[in-house]
C-alpha cells in the first residue's frame, strides 16, 4: 500500500497549483483520503479530506474557498486524489502530505490517520 504525492513547486502569491496523490496496492475506494501540510517549525496540520462516503469533502478554515479536493479512480486499482490550490498565499508554504484512513470521517488530527505518503514541497513567494 503506497501513496505517492507530486506537483509541488515554487509559485508566486495569487497563483494556482495542483497536487496529486496516487494511491496503489490496495482498495482505496474503501478509504477516506486527505491532505495535510507542515510548515517549517510548525506542527503538521489538516488541510482537506474527501470521504469514502459519497465523496463528501471537508476543509480547514484557512483554505476554504481557495482549495478543492477531488478524486479519480482508474480501473479500481489506482486511485488518485487531487488538491487544487488557487489564490495561493505565502502562508500556504509548506510540505504537503497525502494520507488515507479507513474510517468515513476521520478526525483532523494527523495521528488518527492510517497511511501516509511522502511530502511534496510548495513554496509561495510574495
Amino acid at each position: 500500500v503506497q501513496l505517492q504525492a507530486s506537483g509541488g513547486g515554487l509559485v508566486q502569491a495569487g497563483d494556482s497549483l495542483r497536487l496529486s496523490c496516487e494511491a496503489s496496492g490496495g482498495h482505496f475506494s474503501l478509504y477516506t483520503m486527505g491532505w495535510f501540510r507542515q510548515a517549517p517549525g510548525r506542527e503538521r496540520e489538516f488541510v482537506a479530506r474527501i470521504s469514502k462516503v459519497q465523496g463528501l469533502t471537508y476543509y480547514a478554515d484557512s483554505v476554504k474557498g481557495r482549495f478543492t479536493i477531488s478524486r479519480d479512480i482508474h480501473k479500481n486499482t489506482v486511485y488518485t486524489v487531487y488538491l487544487q490550490m488557487d489564490n495561493l498565499k505565502p502562508d500556504d508554504t509548506a510540505v504537503y502530505y497525502c494520507a488515507a484512513d479507513r474510517t468515513a470521517f476521520p478526525a483532523t488530527g494527523p495521528t488518527t490517520w492510517d497511511i501516509w505518503g511522502q511530502g511534496t514541497l510548495v513554496t509561495v513567494s510574495s
